[in-house]
């Protein structure tokens, strides 16, 4: 059976607004996962002061957040993290002002060794039965600033599945271990696809791989260039790619937008200004049918070898990949 709600895109001048409206409604149970967390500008300090009331009026509310918000990309020394004093005290600020509330607050990945291993790079917030995933959106002014988006989708089962996906995050975490990969059906036309973080092991690439391998077009969206088996098969197809070419991002981004480029020996047909944050590929079969995959995956083969969590769907619900459609026609192409 299909969605009784269908899932609805909100890009990232709409998300906000949308989040604040919701958690404001929310009466039982709200959870939230990003990769950076922050109270920088006033979207996003919206988002946090509801947080806070829905905690003060009874909601249980659990905040996950990856240590990757402690540190500054743009000053980043990889064996010298103390360069980045201002963000850290602001991080650690928001922490003691959500558990302040009542917040079950939790830095992902602190026993990660080094900058680019061990870390969530899931992203949800789920209130009550909503749950808003499948995109590329954190919460701080730079996500919120960046061409992206999130789902919507009411279903209480999904959300029921995400919360338990939530809490076995955080166990695993405290042993600084991934989880095993695993696929939910949300319907007969949609799976969700997660990435528990096992070194060496993406379930979201593996299917975006063996998609592509089947279609006969292919138009990716990612913010990098992407890489491994994917994009040799993108460079033998009829394949449209739009990623952030290297002079567009900084510091980290930049390194591995360039190495990317350059080993892929890829082009990018993404020619705006504004920093490409959004993640999705659309798929046309042989068929004429088609096939998508949006998520937090950037399709680079190096996130499944350090073990990245992650979250995707893969869908052949024409109401999704028609939003997709229009998102990149609007935003990307």
């Amino acid at each position: 059976m299909s969605l009784l709600h269908p899932m609805k895109l909100f890009t990232s001048d709409d998300y906000a607004p949308e989040i604040v409206k919701t958690i404001r409604n929310a009466r039982h149970e709200i959870a939230v996962i990003a990769t950076t967390f922050r109270s920088d500008d006033e979207r996003s300090e919206a988002i946090i002061e509801e947080l806070c009331k829905a905690a003060d009026r009874g909601v249980a509310v659990s905040v996950h957040a990856d240590t990757f918000t402690y540190l500054e990309p743009k000053e980043f020394i990889l064996f010298s993290p103390k360069r980045q004093p201002s963000r850290a005290v602001q991080a650690i600020k928001l922490e003691r002002r959500l558990k302040g509330h009542g917040i079950q607050f939790y830095w992902l990945g602190r026993k990660a060794n080094v900058i680019l291993t061990g870390r969530t790079h899931t992203k949800w917030i789920v209130v009550d039965d909503i749950v808003y995933s499948f995109g590329g959106l954190n919460l701080d002014n730079e996500s919120l600033t960046n061409i992206d988006y999130m789902f919507k989708v009411r279903d209480s089962k999904l959300a029921e599945t995400i919360l338990a996906e939530h809490a076995r995050i955080r166990r695993a975490d405290r042993g600084g271990a991934g989880i095993r990969n695993h696929t939910y059906k949300l319907d007969e036309l949609t799976d969700v696809l997660f990435d528990g973080g096992l070194i060496g092991s993406s379930l979201i690439y593996r299917r975006t791989v063996a998609l592509a391998r089947q279609a006969e077009y292919i138009t990716l969206v990612s913010q990098y260039c992407p890489t491994g088996p994917l994009v040799r098969i993108l460079n033998a197809k009829h394949a449209t790619v739009y990623y952030n070419h290297w002079r567009n991002a900084s510091s980290i981004n930049r390194a591995l937008i360039g190495l990317g480029m350059l080993t892929a020996k890829s082009t990018t047909a993404y020619k705006h200004d504004i920093y490409l944050h959004a993640k999705f590929a659309i798929f046309t079969m042989p068929s004429g049918d088609k096939v998508a995959i949006s998520g937090s995956h950037n399709f680079m083969f190096g996130s499944g070898v350090v073990g990245t969590r992650e979250v995707a769907i893969e869908t052949a619900d024409p109401r999704i990949i028609h939003q997709l459609e229009k998102f990149c026609e609007r935003y990307v192409a």
